[in-house]
């Protein structure tokens, strides 16, 4: 505040991850099968054994401090780790990646106001208000600044943990539980050893059909697998598992999507890893509101974040 004289403190804002944002539209994606003429269900297995070597997960922190003029500033901080399974415990892989930058709308700053950010934040200052794909600039209206903040840090969590992934992926060949998709890196989306699990279903990659098939899955059965390959992403082999006996709730408790490199026999790696990734769920993840989707590992590594 002492470099910044014209800007104004926020002291009672919440964190932006708690605050309400469109985001992407929920919807339905048909997908090309790999392994079925249509899509349906199959029964997994059980067995107690996991191959996942070790859980990968980031976090994102997002305060609203300051306002200059009429322009909101974010202070973001992410981080990811990779926490290795040893002897039956939980231990750091590598250095975790902890970063922390600032987000403000340039463009809706003066000259004068600008210049006094970048000198206050120096060359951790990230621009809210790059323009879009037709060269347009948002609009100074403050909820939609704060959005493009939140969607800013999300992004650099991502980056982070992508950055993670593809380091374990050039020195180790042991599966890795990545939480979240593997698409986003080439390197990742490839490897063998790299194991995406979605928790969030925005997206649901089935057509109208194959909705009654998702929704009807008992405990312990899968999807077909289907091959799919989002604008901008990797192409992977992907399908739903039923981690938890969803009666009494919704029609997607206790579901995550799992993403692989697409391989040669699908049906054998998808029933490999629904069996790993179940032998995971236990213990709980409990009191994590997500505990139905959420492996322990990755709760472990959440908290380990926490703790930096």
């Amino acid at each position: 505040m002492g470099q910044l004289p014209m800007a104004r403190a926020v002291i009672d804002a919440v964190p932006l991850e708690r605050m309400s944002g469109d985001g992407d539209r929920p919807c339905l994606v048909d997908a090309r099968s790999v392994e079925d003429a249509t899509l349906r269900s199959h029964a997994v297995g059980r067995d107690r054994h996991s191959a996942f070597a070790a859980f990968l997960d980031g976090t994102q922190h997002s305060d609203y401090r300051l306002v200059i003029g009429r322009a909101p500033v974010v202070v973001g901080r992410v981080a990811a780790a990779i926490r290795e399974r040893v002897d039956r415990k939980l231990r750091a892989w590598g250095t975790p990646l902890v970063e922390e930058r600032v987000y403000a709308p340039l463009a809706h700053l003066s000259p004068r106001e600008r210049a006094a950010l970048l000198d206050a934040a120096p060359g951790v200052v990230v621009d809210t208000t790059v323009p879009d794909a037709d060269g347009v600039i948002p609009a100074p209206h403050p909820l939609l600044l704060l959005e493009r903040a939140k969607f800013a840090v999300s992004r650099d969590r991502e980056a982070a943990e992508r950055t993670l992934a593809e380091r374990w992926c050039a020195a180790e060949q042991r599966p890795l539980f990545i939480d979240g998709g593997i698409g986003g890196s080439e390197v990742v989306g490839g490897a063998a050893c790299a194991i995406g699990v979605i928790k969030s279903h925005r997206t649901l990659y089935v057509d109208d059909g194959g909705l009654d098939v998702l929704f009807a899955l008992a405990k312990g059965e899968r999807t077909s697998v289907v091959s799919i390959a989002p604008r901008g992403r990797a192409a992977v082999y992907s399908w739903y598992l039923r981690l938890r006996d969803a009666a009494g709730h919704d029609a997607l408790w206790g579901t995550v999507r799992v993403e692989v490199a697409p391989c040669a026999d699908p049906t054998r790696r998808a029933n490999d890893v629904s069996q790993w990734i179940l032998a995971e769920m236990a213990p709980n993840a409990m009191p994590d509101a997500r505990w139905d989707k959420m492996a322990y590992g990755v709760r472990n590594t959440e908290e380990f974040l926490r703790a930096l």
